[in-house]
């Protein structure tokens, strides 16, 4: 019996593609870095299910690549901005993400991005690093701190509450904005539920986390920057585009802000010119929020948990495109 076939776009850690192998027939970009969409064209050509992760594109062009044998998209991530959920559910074709799994993982990481632009962690590691330490004295590194301080987050979603939690143990004031009110978890960590305005003019530190929508592209701006502290810190966990970057190069140059924390970029990678990577202020990272063996793990388990219940018939556990169902029942 001819097995079906499945392209997994990035190699992923643990032994579960060794195990997928047994059931279908996979390809897998084995090269660190993303694909190309002439390579996903290529690659969709009679493909059952696709595994993707972030950095792909895959529109209708793709979908239709494939002759019509796609049934899954599978992303072995939480977000799902990087394929045409409407062009795919026209075409009957299940999409998938795994939500929930990277929430506590990258709220440690987001954290550490607070503590990090803060405390000058990484600008003082090069520091070190480059043999110009003299020995210690009562003006090097002069940070920040962070307990007591105001946190602003915007989207409280479950990353959200769990960096609530985190602040929760240095003692800071929690605001928060989410297009739905969280009673209970104000009541449990003694987060105020404002307006976005008020967030961002009140705290010391704004931490993003929310969707990439179009109502969510550019949601912070030259504006909204120009209401913040200029003693206070943006951090990003989100996705890269939530973030004007041109208006953060310039709230940061012009002092309307002290420090961003990026994990996130438009667009990603950033180019090697871009005006953030070269500032003290600024701590970079690539967009390793979730990047634990634990977490990611996890991750390509999920993904692949959708996969067999679309190709076995069956709703998947984290189905995005509900009407899909419609458009193709389960066992069709």
């Amino acid at each position: 019996m001819t097995k079906l076939k499945i392209y997994v776009t990035r190699d992923q850690p643990g032994t579960a593609l060794n195990n997928l192998g047994k059931l279908y027939d996979i390809k897998v970009n084995l090269e660190d870095r993303p694909v190309s969409k002439d390579e996903l064209i290529t690659q969709a050509k009679g493909v059952a299910g696709i595994i993707a992760c972030v950095g792909d594109r895959i529109d209708g062009e793709v979908m239709d690549a494939s002759g019509g044998s796609l049934k899954a998209i599978c992303n072995a991530i939480v977000g799902y901005d990087n394929v045409d959920i409407k062009a795919a559910t026209e075409r009957g074709i299940y999409v998938t993400n795994t939500p929930g799994v990277l929430t506590e993982t990258v709220a440690d990481l987001t954290f550490g991005l607070i503590l990090a632009v803060s405390r000058r962690i990484a600008e003082s590691d090069r520091y070190i690093r480059s043999g110009n330490w003299r020995g210690w004295g009562p003006k090097q590194f002069l940070g920040f701190d962070v307990h007591g301080k105001t946190l602003g987050i915007i989207g409280l979603g479950r990353i959200g509450v769990a960096i609530a939690r985190r602040a929760r143990g240095f003692n800071m004031n929690l605001l928060y904005f989410d297009v739905r009110r969280n009673t209970d978890m104000e009541k449990e960590l003694g987060l105020q539920f404002t307006d976005v305005e008020n967030v961002l003019k009140n705290s010391d530190f704004v931490s993003v986390h929310v969707p990439l929508i179009p109502q969510t592209r550019h949601l912070i701006d030259k504006k909204e920057l120009e209401m913040m502290k200029e003693t206070a810190f943006l951090i990003n966990t989100s996705r890269g585009p939530v973030i004007n970057e041109k208006a953060l190069v310039q709230a940061l140059k012009d002092g309307k802000i002290r420090g961003a924390g990026l994990d996130v970029w438009d667009p990603e990678p950033p180019s090697a010119d871009n005006p953030l990577l070269k500032m003290d202020n600024v701590v970079t990272l690539p967009h390793i929020a979730s990047a634990s063996v634990e977490t990611r793990t996890k991750m390509i388990d999920m993904a692949i948990e959708n996969l067999n219940a679309i190709l076995d018939g069956k709703i998947p556990p984290h189905l995005i495109n509900k009407d899909v169902i419609k458009v193709r029942p389960p066992s069709s």
